[in-house]
């Protein structure tokens, strides 16, 4: 059985302004590689947390079958979101500490959705240090957010 990792990163110019979103799937027997994809995709106003998002939704929706996954993200948003403050969020009727609206609330209740498929662990990474698959997910988004600049 393959072990299947997502590296996701988010990106924008301007915040908001256009964005861009990377996902870099990859299946590995032992330590080789067998299979990789590549996805990403942006948007012309938007925000990077909203980027981050959508590339591990997108990262999960990609998946054709319910997987058990690592998410490798250099977003503590994202991941901090996800394991840690949502549940209070849905508690609370998505409304945060402060009695406010849970900003990208949409976003948070898809990837709450992708998440109940699969089996997920969530991993963060430093941004910008190196992490080869990290480095190659942020290219994915930069290539994700092209068609949307200038704008």
């Amino acid at each position: 059985m393959p072990t299947l990792y997502a590296y996701t990163d988010g990106a924008c110019s301007g915040n908001p302004g256009p964005g861009g979103w990377g996902a870099l799937l990859i299946a590995y027997e032992g330590e080789a590689v067998i299979k990789e994809k590549m996805l990403k995709g942006g948007a012309a106003e938007t925000t990077n947390n909203q980027m981050e998002l959508l590339a591990a939704i997108s990262a999960l929706d990609a998946l054709e079958r319910p997987s058990t996954i690592t998410i490798v993200t250099d977003s503590s948003y994202v991941k901090d979101g996800i394991t840690k403050w949502i549940h209070g969020w849905k508690a609370k009727g998505w409304k945060t500490a402060a009695k406010k609206p849970v900003k990208n609330e949409e976003l948070w209740k898809r990837l709450d959705e992708a998440t109940k498929r699969h089996n997920v662990t969530w991993e963060w990474v430093k941004g910008h240090a190196g992490h080869p698959e990290n480095e190659r997910a942020d290219e994915l988004a930069r290539a994700g957010m092209v068609p949307f600049k200038g704008k």
